[in-house]
């Protein structure tokens, strides 16, 4: 298992901890820092706390260990419920305590890709995006977010139908929206940092009516299910990359929710929407997104193990995440392999015919 260390040190933008394995020779490492997000505040079955320890059960670490990652596991942040956190607007719930979470998670991001690693944040909900894209953005002003998920997020407060922040957090993020959204209360440190045309959403199949007017009227780039049917998903990682790098290189942020594939395959998860991706489909994504050389972080939200109907449903779906994580980090279905230089010879001649006879 990996060495887990104060999550303080992602404060200190150095070198974090020791790599968990030898690097395979010649072969081209990632230095992968790991932060577990464990935040599920208003969703309305509790569960999804315990995605990043699902997920390391799962055995995430030691498939990135044997990708030649050097693996640095910083554990699971520490959040608090703020007291007295009172509905916004008599609906929007917990906003103090998830501001508060998402600023944490925004710091500790920050230093660890300061640092030079390439932060995996393991949720807990889609929240958590408020901390990570923040942070993330902090060290790269430029980066493009692909967002792979059933569902948008980008309620803003005053039209959320549940009141869920997990709803809501590209409308925060979203520098057109910033006349929409209003000040909560534990949000006073957050800043919009994306434009409409830095964001590809890839998987949609169930939009609010306010979020299908957002998308159309602000020109944010998506494909739904629909488009994935009628295109395929080569022509949609094409027409992805070219709207966020068809000008200049720059980081890619991956916000992967697990209800993005279909409920068959990741049962356990709070909102399954019928007629998601497929597993080919799901790993076409992440393999051409690490052929890019450009991924930066990743987000692996809405693993909820007490969500499964059974023990097989709940290790099936985080099997599923920790392939989506593995092979951003360069596993592949033709194999992941140390590099192979040359076959290896015998280190001893051959038997001559006279021993040969002998030992028969």
């Amino acid at each position: 298992m990996a060495l887990r260390e104060p999550l303080a040190r992602l404060l200190r933008a150095r070198p974090l901890s020791r790599p968990l394995t030898a690097l395979p020779p010649r072969r081209r490492a990632h230095s992968v820092a790991l932060v577990g997000a464990p935040l599920s505040r208003g969703q309305k079955r509790g569960g999804v706390d315990h995605g990043p320890a699902t997920l390391r059960a799962a055995g995430l670490v030691e498939r990135l260990a044997g990708l030649g990652c050097q693996v640095h596991d910083f554990g699971d942040l520490n959040f608090t419920q703020v007291p007295n956190d009172e509905l916004y607007n008599n609906l929007v719930l917990y906003p103090r305590s998830v501001g508060l979470a998402t600023q944490m998670l925004a710091d500790a991001v920050s230093r660890a890709v300061a640092a030079g690693h390439r932060c995996v944040t393991l949720g807990g909900d889609h929240s958590l995006a408020l901390g990570s894209v923040s942070g993330h953005a902090r060290q790269h002003p430029h980066l493009g977010v692909i967002w792979v998920d059933a569902h948008a997020d980008i309620n803003t407060p005053l039209t959320t139908q549940s009141g869920s922040l997990h709803g809501q957090p590209l409308s925060f993020l979203l520098r057109e929206l910033q006349d929409k959204v209003p000040q909560l209360p534990g949000f006073s440190w957050l800043k919009p940092c994306l434009s409409a045309s830095d964001i590809v959403y890839i998987g949609l199949r169930d939009l609010d009516p306010a979020e299908h007017y957002i998308l159309k009227n602000f020109d944010i780039q998506y494909f739904s299910m629909r488009d994935i049917d009628h295109l395929g998903i080569r022509k949609v990682m094409e027409r992805t990359f070219e709207r966020l790098m068809g000008r200049r290189q720059r980081p890619i942020h991956l916000s992967f929710d697990i209800d993005a594939f279909d409920p068959s395959l990741a049962p356990a998860t709070g909102t399954p929407v019928l007629g998601g991706l497929t597993y080919r489909e799901g790993m076409y994504i992440t393999e051409e997104i690490h052929s890019t050389g450009m991924l930066s972080a990743v987000d692996m939200v809405e693993v909820n193990p007490l969500l499964g109907a059974s023990q097989e449903a709940v290790k099936a779906t985080a099997r599923l995440a920790v392939d989506v994580i593995a092979t951003c980090f360069g596993q592949t279905r033709e194999g992941a392999h140390t590099t192979f230089d040359e076959l290896p010879t015998p280190s001893s001649p051959d038997e001559s015919d006279s021993e040969e006879q002998v030992r028969i």
